[in-house]
């Protein structure tokens, strides 16, 4: 591009991403997206440009059993992607959420390896800065039979949104850039190399998924499907429930194609449809089936891989509204699925979609309702007659993970096998061997702890 073509600043950004030694197809992607912001395109989808899709045009998981023994034979060229970039911020920890213990004294990561070993699968894990170490140091305690392929994601400079510059504070460099969403996974998979070495080890087929989702395995029957059919690119997607609302759901684009939206995509005065469950009916698990082959023809195609743009308004330090309002650029992996002709969405059951976000959802995958299988997939206890458990804790008690590992004592978590929801307010403490069945709310009116003893059965409100 000349430089008389060049948008104003666009200079400015591609020297402080080589500055940064960020590789060329992340600036070259920037740079396709700042062309963007700086026409004035703001990355919504609107309404009358997509339909909601019918039952009939998404298979269903149940109908592919018939493919899990050709499944079983390209496992050899197959490979489990984990994006493995987030902090466990919302459960008050500043290091990978991947090493949280949380089934059977084992870390997210621990079975995750066990996962890939049990399918007999090559692994993978995309870091970004802020966990590469942290997982270094974790991998090198766990010492597993086989090392993870790992790969960094990248990051994006911020954008001011006076005069659309790059952003510049001296007080915390760091505060410069974002991270440019999962969408990365396809560029810093090309741009590290990874791609090309699992493609010249015979890798074809990968499945990609979230470190904090223990529900999403290597499903041979999904893979022989997605493999049989010479699918390009896959996603699983679940019924919409209301807990669902936020999640990004899946549509048909104007073109025909298929396209995700995400809430941030969505125009405030459409928000409304955007949460209609029975108009939109199926979510994004992000669990993402994708052929190499067909990414690697995409990617040299256009240089990049063009996914359709999230742009987030911030204010530059996100915990300081007084800071410069700035856009983040960002992207979601599944929203790949636009540039597939001839991609799918699969209906798949909730059991395939037990991300970890909160305390609430930490305690239930702790608890009995969910056992690993011999895959060590993360499945719903059989015992368990009632639907997925609801649990609100205290945040003021509960709301990060030393808190609830307090108030939880050495195998307190209780028995809520037979618990359709828990909620409790106030600080109370758990023994071990404690039932709670039914809808309960524990309630501690008092100024001090309340103690839940040992063997204790609940199974009706209870005021302490």
């Amino acid at each position: 591009m000349k430089q008389s073509n060049m948008p104003k600043h666009l200079q400015s950004f591609i020297i402080k991403m080589e500055k940064e030694g960020l590789p060329q197809a992340l600036i070259d992607t920037f740079a396709y997206y700042y062309k963007k912001v700086v026409a004035g395109e703001t990355g919504l989808v609107f309404d009358k440009d997509i339909k909601p899709l019918n039952a009939d045009e998404i298979e269903s998981a149940d109908n592919v059993g018939q493919y899990a023994d050709a499944g079983k034979k390209v496992l050899k060229n197959a490979v489990m992607i984990i994006l493995n970039g987030g902090l466990g911020t919302t459960m008050g920890l500043t290091k990978p959420k991947s090493i949280i213990r949380v089934k059977n004294g084992k870390s997210f990561l621990e079975i995750i390896l066990k996962q890939a070993q049990a399918n007999n699968v090559i692994l993978s894990l995309m870091n970004s800065f802020s966990t590469h170490q942290d997982t270094l140091s974790a991998l090198s305690r766990i010492n597993p039979r086989s090392v993870p392929a790992m790969f960094i994601q990248h990051k994006f400079p911020k954008i001011l949104s006076k005069g659309l510059g790059p952003a510049d504070w001296s007080k915390d460099r760091d505060l410069e850039w974002n991270p440019p969403g999962h969408g990365d996974v396809y560029t810093a998979l090309y741009a590290s190399k990874t791609l090309q070495h699992l493609l010249d080890k015979g890798i074809i087929y990968a499945f990609i998924a979230n470190s904090d989702n223990l529900g999403a395995t290597m499903d041979t029957s999904l893979l022989g499907y997605f493999a049989e059919n010479k699918f390009p690119f896959m996603m699983e997607v679940a019924e919409r429930t209301p807990s669902d609302l936020k999640g990004g759901h899946i549509a048909r684009y104007k073109t025909g194609n298929l396209i995700l939206r995400e809430a941030a995509q969505c125009p405030k005065d459409e928000l409304d449809a955007f949460r209609d469950i029975s108009k939109y009916r199926y979510f994004n698990t992000n669990n993402i089936w994708i052929n190499l082959h067909f990414l690697l023809d995409l990617i040299n195609k256009f240089g990049t891989i063009r996914l359709p743009m999230i742009l987030n308004p911030k204010t530059l330090d996100p915990v300081d509204a007084s800071t410069p309002k700035v856009y983040q650029v960002e992207t979601a992996m599944g929203s790949a699925i636009l540039l597939f002709e001839g991609a799918r969405a699969i209906r798949v059951p909730r059991s395939r979609f037990f991300p970890v976000k909160n305390c609430n959802d930490l305690l239930a995958v702790r608890s009995d309702c969910y056992i690993l299988s011999k895959e060590q997939a993360l499945i719903l206890n059989p015992e368990r007659k009632l639907d997925e458990i609801k649990i609100n804790l205290d945040p003021e008690y509960y709301g990060n993970r030393d808190l609830l590992n307090e108030r939880f004592l050495v195998d307190g978590i209780p028995s809520l096998v037979d618990c359709e929801s828990l909620t409790i307010k106030g600080d109370v403490c758990f023994e071990k061997d404690v039932i709670i069945k039914g809808k309960v709310m524990i309630m501690n009116i008092g100024k001090s702890q309340a103690v839940i003893q040992k063997g204790t059965v609940i199974d009706s409100n209870l005021t302490l």
